[in-house]
């Protein structure tokens, strides 16, 4: 399977067959497990081996395909899946971080992984440094000798910078500081960040793995001694993981993504190109573009800009005059998915933000970040064109 291509291992890897040879992947929807003997309760509860199962809030033959898949495609050793994007955010970070620990984060992050960093974790004795994620100088000085872990999205949310994950992570590795990448924007199929020298990547599943709109999901990917020995006791005691019939969803999402990823990604392409220069735009920002900072970083690190373009149109009353007048895409707050989605991060995802903040990051109350789908990007640009008009 190690010499299996990415779309191969998104249909087969991670199988386990029942005695009856099933070709679509089983549902275990099951809690709990039986035991022939109170003595093989207690080996199990002892140690399980890779294939014994004890209750599913610690795993499930479901949900372990769906681990087993996603490692193989990202390149990892193991994973664990939990309940939400944002459970595997948590959980990678606060499995392994306690009262003292240093964390150095880049500043351009989802709302809600702005809140772990600010609230949470501060509150629980973590001090936590944020700078530009796209300076390298800002994070050679403020990684330290006693920085246990550096945390940022590959692709920031929703302003698209693009974040350098082998400069970063040589940086945090010369201090020995754990690597956690959020990798959502740049979706597993163009994502190599194992390689490049993350040692924890994370995924909101909710997003291109499910890829359409069904379910809430996450995982977190790395070696089987994290995983394992730390990942999973601090899950499976606080209560994350995931169902077993949301993995059989994420499992079916897998085998159509690397497709439905590439075709969202032209899309995107298409469409940013031909936005670019709109009189009714401020700005078009999407990293498959040839004046986005980050453009050759964009195709050394991932080969693609992705599928998520976002746009300025100056100020909110005429983004919002924008939103209300688009007929194909829909107005939400979810990405990657089937159907193209328009979103005002100012006033939704990062509403909670001062808004000087906001301007720091770009956040600014005309831009609207729009995920591309599926749909013939003509029908999509002819829907942008007549609402910007």
């Amino acid at each position: 399977m190690t010499d299996w291509n990415k779309r191969t291992k998104a249909v087969h890897a991670g199988v386990r067959r029942s005695q009856y040879n099933e070709v679509s992947e089983a549902i275990y929807l099951t809690q709990g497990f039986v035991y022939d003997t109170a003595e093989d309760a207690e080996a199990r509860f002892q140690k399980a081996g890779d294939d014994e199962f004890i209750y599913a809030r610690y795993g499930n033959p479901t949900v372990a395909m769906f681990e087993d898949r996603i490692a193989a495609l990202e390149g990892a050793e193991d994973g664990f899946a939990t309940a939400s994007g944002m459970a595997a955010v948590n959980g990678a970070l606060t499995s392994m971080l306690k009262a003292g620990d240093h964390v150095v984060s880049s500043r351009a992050l989802f709302g809600s992984c702005l809140y772990i960093l600010e609230e949470v974790l501060t509150r629980f004795g973590v001090e936590v440094t944020f700078v530009d994620g796209t300076d390298l100088d800002q994070w050679a000085a403020a990684i330290r000798a006693d920085t246990q872990a550096v945390f940022f999205e590959s692709v920031s949310n929703p302003t698209l910078q693009v974040i350098d994950v082998k400069a970063v992570s040589a940086l945090a590795h010369a201090v020995g500081a754990t690597v956690i990448v959020d990798n959502v924007f740049a979706t597993p199929v163009f994502s190599d960040a194992i390689a490049q020298g993350a040692d924890v990547v994370v995924y909101s599943a909710t997003k291109h793995i499910d890829g359409q709109g069904r379910a809430l999901g996450g995982i977190i990917l790395g070696t089987q001694e994290f995983i394992r020995g730390t990942v999973e006791p601090y899950m499976k005691h606080t209560g994350g993981s995931m169902s077993p019939f949301t993995a059989w969803m994420m499992l079916k999402g897998l085998e159509t993504i690397d497709l439905r990823v590439r075709a969202q990604a032209r899309s995107a392409q298409e469409i940013a190109t031909a936005l670019q220069g709109h009189k009714a735009l401020k700005n078009v920002i999407y990293p498959g573009l040839s004046d986005h900072p980050q453009y050759e970083l964009t195709k050394a690190q991932m080969g693609a800009g992705g599928t998520v373009l976002s746009i300025d149109c100056g100020t909110q009353a005429r983004a919002f005059e924008v939103l209300n007048a688009l007929e194909i895409i829909i107005i939400s707050n979810n990405l990657g998915d089937a159907k193209s989605i328009a979103t005002h991060p100012a006033t939704t995802t990062h509403q909670r933000l001062p808004d000087a903040q906001k301007e720091m990051l770009g956040i600014t109350p005309g831009l609207i970040r729009l995920s591309i789908g599926l749909e013939d990007p003509q029908d999509l640009l002819g829907d942008l064109m007549q609402a910007l008009g």
